[in-house]
């Protein structure tokens, strides 16, 4: 079994790669940590991330695609609650995602749908993301403010937004292969937060210093962006633990292969 997982920032996966081999390819960056699988295959997770929204997510997916095929595949990462119910600072599985650019609309396989050795034990579960049946997530081809986060939630119905997980789930879906997305709030539905499209680049990176210097003169934001700041640092806590539960619930790849990041 070979696991993709694409996301957008390195932030969104540091807790979950920590200790696993990293390279930078092609604007990519990977992580990779191999092991053996009970009937003595070798199995694979990779980790790739190469910056906001689709075209980067699908760039990411095809690095992962050049060193072989994958048989299952996870989008992560951070995104935008849509209503009150979905907190800042936890994660979520999601059972179906839709492009708002196209309206198109893709479930995500339910857990008796997942690789065999996938299959999520309840009893396992480590309480850090919740269980929320029906969760729609929307991708959006830009950073939703509130007055887009109202329109979008109106229009699809959707719980939470992001900008990377048609993409994913497109490709899944070409390929037939399984797909699981789950999502870490990063900030809420009201909050008042500096437009971030001005400071994402063509290939969709974050240009960090521009955006430093921006908020920097501008103190009314800082209440805000520190209130997401601590919500990140919750929320990518949050998706290791329910990315763990997806890949492995009982721990017995890890303890059967001394992985090394194994603390929960």
């Amino acid at each position: 079994m070979r696991a993709a997982i694409i996301a957008a920032m390195a932030g969104e996966l540091k807790p979950l790669v920590r200790g696993w081999q990293h390279e930078s390819r092609n604007g990519v960056d990977l992580w990779r940590w191999g092991f053996v699988e009970d009937d003595g295959n070798p199995g694979e997770w990779v980790a790739a991330c190469a910056g906001a929204g689709v075209v980067a997510a699908t760039r990411a997916f095809a690095e992962v695609e050049k060193d072989g095929p994958v048989s299952f595949v996870i989008s992560t990462g951070w995104a935008g609650a849509l209503s009150e119910e979905f907190k800042p600072g936890r994660a979520y599985r999601v059972s179906e995602v839709v492009d708002a650019r196209t309206g198109e609309r893709f479930e995500t396989d339910s857990e008796d749908r997942l690789p065999r050795s996938q299959n999520r034990d309840p009893s396992a579960s480590s309480g850090q993301a919740l269980g929320h049946p029906g969760v729609c997530l929307v991708t959006s081809s830009t950073v939703a403010g509130p007055a887009e986060k109202q329109r979008l939630a109106t229009a699809y119905g959707a719980g939470m937004v992001d900008m990377e997980a048609s993409a994913v789930a497109r490709l899944a879906g070409m390929r037939q292969i399984p797909l699981a997305c789950a999502k870490g709030i990063s900030d809420g539905f009201a909050d008042r937060l500096p437009d971030f499209n001005r400071f994402i680049s063509d290939r969709g990176k974050f240009q960090l210093v521009r955006f430093i210097v921006f908020v920097l003169f501008r103190p009314w934001y800082w209440p805000a962006l520190i209130r997401m700041g601590e919500n990140s640092r919750k929320a990518v806590q949050g998706i290791r633990e329910t990315l763990l539960d997806i890949l492995d619930d009982k721990g017995l790849i890890r303890k059967r292969n001394a992985y090394p990041n194994c603390r929960r």
